[in-house]
């Protein structure tokens, strides 16, 4: 019983014989005598070869088979890389592959893990757009730096460019930092700055503060960063640090002032935490305590300390005229009379540390103090002593107030009642006393008025009495009164009768 078997041209075959290897076939026609002949044929188009128990074979007909296959066998500690014409594969640590010979260019790559995980720059351009199975590739631009970390373990800084890793069997990454961003955040600094100084060393600078000292990064001239005592930081090498003493005196000079507060927003931001500013404006003072205690008065200007190991406290004092005002105080007058009273009072502080250790609010100890001077006015007067002398309550309540003050650092100048309002019942009482001393007024007026017109008549009818002349000026001025109220006057005779019988009417 023959068997034929036919190979294609892109084709390679296996023979066998009761399953025992005998030969490997090129592309053709067979004829085999017998029924335990079998063929197994492989694609060359996949130049991976697929072929059973691989390992037993290449045991036991090694050299037959070497001639067609190129194996790739690799250890525990290696990888491999096999380019099958235009194509690439890998082979991970522990494996065994084979690919057929001849109908593609093979070649293979063996490499030790032990030694580097990272391929050599001819691979990864060769592996440009590939994707394989046990291999990690990464890109740094040239604005980064790149950290690799094998198992979260830091191994070696990687400049910009194109780069590749054996990723079997373990964890690889990168971890780029931007080099333009002045104060980025480097992973584990403490590690990289305790176990890992060559690179430190290399690309950064690092600042390491005691307990009174403050650090200030500058970049470009720019205010990047503020670090606080004890601190540790690394910066790129290109960054300045200016480290500050700040055990013996924590207020900074002018010119940092200018630039950590008068200057960028950014730097204000960034200093926000880290200071105590106090601005004191003209015709005011400011106080300052330490730790709780009193250490200067502050002039006008602005003043900034360090707040790090310390509690800084301030107070402003205006030392300008100021005003109260103790509104709608309802007080009994000596007479059992409600009023309502509105005062006025000007002061201004003349010691502030007095002020302030003597008196725990101010304000309202004066106003307290104003009310009790009021009241103790207006409670011991009448309410017609109050209404005739109001500068009395003002003197009483400047004295009692004057004296109550001198010892707290503070001048009282004026004090004044401003309203004192009654009640509408008392208003009503007082408004007609007025309108009936005022009405007494007018009727004495009236009646001295009266009596001067009648003298003065009795003096002018003594004179016409003895003087014709003046008499007849007088039936003058009548007529001409007369005339003033008449349209039209029709004269028979002379002026002189017309006066006559004027006058005869007057007198019948």
């Amino acid at each position: 019983m023959w068997k034929t078997f036919y190979i294609k041209p892109n084709e390679i075959g296996i023979l066998y014989h009761r399953s025992d290897f005998q030969k490997i076939l090129q592309p053709g026609t067979y004829n085999y005598f017998g029924r335990h002949w079998q063929v197994t044929t492989y694609d060359l188009n996949q130049p991976e070869s697929q072929i059973e128990n691989l390992e037993l074979l290449l045991r036991n007909h090694s050299a037959d088979l070497q001639q067609y296959l190129l194996v790739v066998r690799t250890a525990f500690n290696q990888a491999a890389l096999v380019r099958c014409g235009q194509n690439w594969v890998s082979a991970a640590p522990n494996q065994l592959k084979a690919f057929w010979r001849g109908f593609l260019e093979v070649e293979s790559y063996l490499f030790n893990l032990n030694e580097s995980l990272q391929l050599p720059a001819e691979f990864v351009q060769q592996l440009n757009g590939i994707t394989l199975n046990g291999i990690k590739k990464f890109q740094i631009f040239e604005y980064e730096i790149g950290l690799l970390y094998v198992q979260n373990n830091f191994l070696q800084p990687l400049e910009p460019g194109e780069y590749a890793f054996w990723a079997v069997n373990r964890d690889v990454s990168v971890r780029t930092i931007s080099r333009i961003v002045a104060n980025p955040e480097f992973p584990l600094e403490d590690i990289l700055i305790e176990q890992h100084s060559d690179f430190v060393n290399a690309y950064c600078a690092t600042v390491q503060l005691q307990n009174q000292q403050v650090a200030i990064a500058r970049y470009q001239g720019k205010v990047i960063s503020i670090l606080a005592p004890c601190s540790r930081k690394l910066f790129w090498r290109d960054v300045e640090v200016e480290v500050i003493d700040i055990s013996t005196d924590a207020k900074l000079p002018s010119a940092l002032v200018a630039e950590l507060v008068s200057g960028l927003s950014e730097a204000l931001a960034l200093s926000r935490n880290c200071l105590h500013i106090c601005e004191v404006p003209p015709q005011y003072v400011g106080l300052l305590y330490i730790n709780q205690e009193f250490q200067t008065q502050l002039q006008s200007g602005k003043h900034v300390w360090w707040v790090f190991g310390r509690s800084v406290h301030t107070e402003v004092f205006d030392l300008r005229q100021q005003t109260m005002e103790i509104s709608g105080q309802d007080i009994l007058s000596k007479d059992k009379v409600p009023l309502r009273l509105n005062l006025t009072a000007g002061y201004r502080i003349l010691d502030p540390l007095t002020a302030k250790n003597r008196l725990s609010d101010l304000t309202s100890y004066l106003y307290k103090e104003l009310q009790f001077a009021l009241r103790g006015a207006v409670g011991e007067k009448t309410l017609d002593a109050l209404l005739e002398d109001k500068g009395a309550i003002d003197r009483s309540i400047f004295d009692y107030i004057h004296q109550k003050t001198a010892d707290y650092g503070i001048e009282v100048d004026s004090v004044g009642v401003k309203d004192i309002i009654l009640p509408g019942e008392i208003k009503t009482i007082l408004s007609k006393v007025v309108e009936a001393e005022k009405a007494a007024q007018a009727n004495v007026v009236r009646r001295r008025e009266e009596t001067a017109a009648t003298r003065s008549m009795l003096n002018t009818a003594k004179v016409m009495e003895d003087n014709p002349v003046a008499l007849r000026l007088k039936e003058l001025e009548i007529l001409e009164r007369i005339a003033e109220k008449i349209d039209k006057i029709q004269v028979n005779g002379s002026l002189d009768s017309i006066l006559t019988e004027l006058i005869q009417i007057n007198r019948d």
